[in-house]
């Protein structure tokens, strides 16, 4: 066996000691059921509704013991696309034997990387959530339609998001869990709704008061999943 190769092998068992993989994955629920786009569903009211896109940003992700971080991400910006379920699926390589019972991440982009200029990778702006260098990127952004909306083909368009004063949409999602290799965390859209009267509230694409106020609302909307 040449030196080289005892080299790579003896790196290769030392990481293995080192890391492991911790995976969570995201799945957004509507009525405890996994949420398909395109497909009819009721509303609470009798209404009907299509989702045509739910797209969200996930940064700063960390798990903690409690309360005190026992694991940061680096470079930690995900973009959970509901049409691409691979983004749905983060893998996150973190020392081995770790003892967690918090997981926390952010809901947006922090101000800093707001005003870093063009980014690549899901921070690239061609992935379709990115306004300007002024506003910034969109933090959680829902699309569709129902017969209620009193809009051109009855389209509602949520995007929220804004980094700057009292317009900072970016929010903190601290969730409880059982210490498992996969941690599962639904989004649940139903509830989400709840606050929103689509027949007068559908149409957000601008930082405001309002999108933080629907942006917070957001972040209450995620929970470990029972299953």
């Amino acid at each position: 066996m040449s030196r080289l190769l005892l080299l790579l092998l003896i790196f290769s068992a030392c990481c293995d000691l080192v890391n492991a993989q911790q995976n969570i994955v995201f799945k957004p629920i509507f009525e405890k059921q996994e949420l398909i786009l395109e497909k009819e569903y009721p509303l609470h009211s009798g209404a009907k509704v299509q989702f045509e896109k739910l797209r969200f940003y996930i940064s700063n992700l960390r798990l903690l013991y409690k309360g005190k971080a026992v694991f940061t991400e680096a470079n930690s910006f995900h973009l959970i696309d509901v049409v691409d379920t691979l983004t749905m699926q983060l893998r996150l390589n973190t020392p081995r034997n770790i003892v967690f019972n918090l997981v926390s991440f952010n809901l947006g982009i922090d101000s800093i990387t707001n005003v870093s200029g063009a980014l690549g990778g899901d921070l690239d702006p061609t992935k379709g959530m990115y306004w300007t260098w002024q506003s910034g990127y969109i933090s959680f952004m829902l699309e569709g339609t129902s017969p209620i909306c009193p809009t051109r083909n009855h389209q509602f368009q949520f995007h929220l998001g804004g980094y700057n004063g009292a317009n900072n949409a970016l929010q903190t999602v601290i969730l409880d869990v059982q210490q498992s290799q996969t941690i599962s965390i639904e989004f649940d859209v139903v509830r989400w709704l709840s606050k929103i009267d689509l027949s007068t509230d559908n149409h957000i694409m601008s930082p405001s008061a309002t999108a933080v106020s629907l942006a917070k609302h957001a972040a209450d909307c995620f929970i470990i999943s029972s299953k």
